[in-house]
């Protein structure tokens, strides 16, 4: 997995898709872990992605790193039970203003699985990461 963590790392930002019926919805995260052979993100419990997840977990994560290199990872969201992931995320990237008791909001932490990963260069053919 340290691959696909190195790409998301150096891109900085990359996009989570996701459906909402048939509509599809893309927005940009930044936070990530790269732990116990998973790659973890984490989206708010309040959040339409959320629901979005829950209804149909197939999703994609695209990012792009200045080389021209972008990553396609395609899979199914599994939210993870053990809480310590987001609490984690929470606490390296910076999230504890919005996810804390005060709030009530909590981080779903999730990795994705039957997952496929590629590394696309601009005018090649892509390379697996898994």
């Amino acid at each position: 997995m340290s691959k696909i963590g190195d790409f998301l790392k150096e891109a900085g930002v990359f996009y989570l898709a996701t459906a909402d019926g048939a509509q599809p919805k893309l927005r940009p995260l930044g936070a990530f872990l790269d732990k116990d052979g998973k790659i973890i993100f984490g989206v708010g419990d309040f959040k339409d992605v959320y629901k979005q997840l829950k209804a149909n977990p197939l999703c994609e994560i695209a990012a792009c790193k200045k080389d021209g290199h972008w990553l396609r990872y395609t899979g199914k969201a599994v939210f993870e039970t053990d809480y310590s992931y987001a609490e984690e995320m929470i606490k390296t990237a910076g999230l504890d203003m919005i996810y804390n008791e005060q709030t009530g909001n909590k981080l779903m932490a999730f990795h994705l699985e039957d997952a496929k990963a590629v590394d696309i260069a601009v005018m090649g053919e892509g390379e697996s990461l898994l």
